[in-house]
């Protein structure tokens, strides 16, 4: 069996965990991998211990949102307004935020080699060009395999919203640092409750039934992998008995808060990364879809920074009030920005040359904005900033040694951020 369990492909080993699992426990489980080698430990004091990631996924238009350029033909309606920082200015689409710059440090000046979404959304999360025979972690894998958790029954890593496809997952580290994947932040989560014709008496004879039967095959095949599918059921075992489990309730929030997040989805979501972070997961990634706008950009673009605008600016209070934003990195990221030039449709295309992101919490100097652009929001003309800078930047804060190399399975040195270097004015 040990021979036949070495040759099946990742997908067949995840089939087989998880219908194993759902056989013994009557839910449904990740499946787990192989644990790489490195050789390091935190090599710098962090000046944050989690990250919530708010992923805008399409590619935010720059210059309908934080780098508008008033006076260019193609602007549209959208106007400037002046924001709590002397000098700084934004899209009239974001009032809420433009209250809390002082809070936000505006990066206008990414840029990407990357210009379609798949390609684009890879490397964003990865560092690393997406590539056929490997799979690359993304920053919740890195944080939580070389920092830890710090929930021992919660997952350290979890995505709201989006596809579940593993993009900025585990990637070739050990699945158990694959985030767990939440659809809709009103459901909390699915799959937890025992089924109801197993009591907790036969729950508890079934386990220890398992571990009798995986003690002797352990003995026979001592194998990592083979191990990791035994060691997949305790860990969903402390998740289904946490006394944490409520922080994926959004009913315990009071209608006050609901009503300051705004009444959509996203905003749910971000109340639910705030409970997570809370409760002590380190990794949280809320995505807000949409953002291709090659269609009416202004009508889709107004429509999508609502949600954005409230949902985020009260995460920012939120955590503050709650004393958790020194230490929680907050990002706004997308895979790239528009053009400033609108097309047949009044729409803006991709545009990897030039767009933005947004950092606050976590250690980060608000109220400033590093990078420009030109006066059409086309070209860098000032610090120019690649995604693996912007990411080694993210990895800097947690206190990751981007430094140290990490070794695949198969043998391949890869680091956190490829050879990214961090931006320290920011801090």
């Amino acid at each position: 069996m040990y021979d036949e369990l070495q040759q099946l492909d990742e997908l067949s080993r995840r089939k087989f965990i998880q219908y194993s699992a759902k056989a013994l426990l009557g839910v449904g489980l990740a499946s787990v991998g192989q644990t790489p080698l490195w050789a390091s430990q935190m090599v710098r004091k962090p000046t944050a211990k989690n990250i919530i990631y708010i992923y805008l996924s399409g590619g935010m238009s720059h210059i309908d949102t934080f780098d508008p350029k008033p006076g260019w033909q193609d602007q549209g309606p959208v106007e400037t307004i002046a924001t709590n920082v002397s000098g700084i200015r934004v899209s009239e689409y974001l009032p809420s935020l433009a209250k809390r710059m002082d809070k936000l440090a505006i990066i206008r000046s990414m840029y990407s080699n990357q210009g379609a979404h798949e390609q684009g959304n890879y490397f964003m999360h990865t560092s690393y060009e997406k590539r056929g025979t490997i799979k690359h972690p993304g920053i919740g894998a890195w944080l939580n395999s070389m920092s830890g958790k710090t929930n021992s029954t919660l997952p350290g890593n979890v995505r709201i919203g989006g596809s579940n496809n593993a993009i900025g997952g585990a990637g070739f580290l050990d699945s158990k640092y694959e985030p767990l994947h939440l659809g809709n932040p009103e459901e909390g989560l699915p799959h937890i409750k025992r089924h109801p014709s197993v009591d907790e008496i036969e729950m508890q004879e079934r386990m220890e039934l398992a571990r009798m039967m995986d003690l002797t095959f352990h003995q026979k095949y001592p194998s990592k992998k083979v191990r990791a599918y035994s060691d997949v059921y305790e860990e969903a075992i402390k998740l289904m008995t946490s006394k944490d489990l409520e922080a994926f309730d959004l009913s315990k929030e009071p209608p006050l808060t609901h009503k300051l997040y705004g009444d959509s989805r996203f905003g749910k979501s971000c109340i639910l990364a705030r409970r997570l972070i809370e409760h002590g997961v380190r990794c949280v990634e809320v995505t807000h879809g949409g953002w291709d706008t090659h269609n009416d950009n202004h009508d889709n673009v107004a429509q999508l920074t609502n949600p954005m605008d409230v949902g985020v600016s009260a995460l920012l209070d939120d955590l503050h009030y709650r004393g958790l934003l020194d230490e929680t990195l907050v990002v706004i990221g997308t895979e790239f920005g528009r053009t400033p030039e609108l097309n047949s449709n009044n729409g803006r295309n991709h545009h990897p040359t030039a767009f933005t992101c947004v950092l606050a919490g976590g250690g980060i100097k608000g109220g400033q904005v590093y990078g420009a652009t030109d006066e059409r929001g086309h070209s860098i003309t000032e610090n120019g900033v690649t995604v693996p800078n912007f990411n080694a930047t993210i990895a800097y804060a947690l206190g990751l040694p981007l430094d140290k190399i990490v070794y695949s399975p198969s043998g391949r040195p890869f680091q956190v951020a490829d050879k990214g270097q961090p931006i320290k004015a920011l801090f």
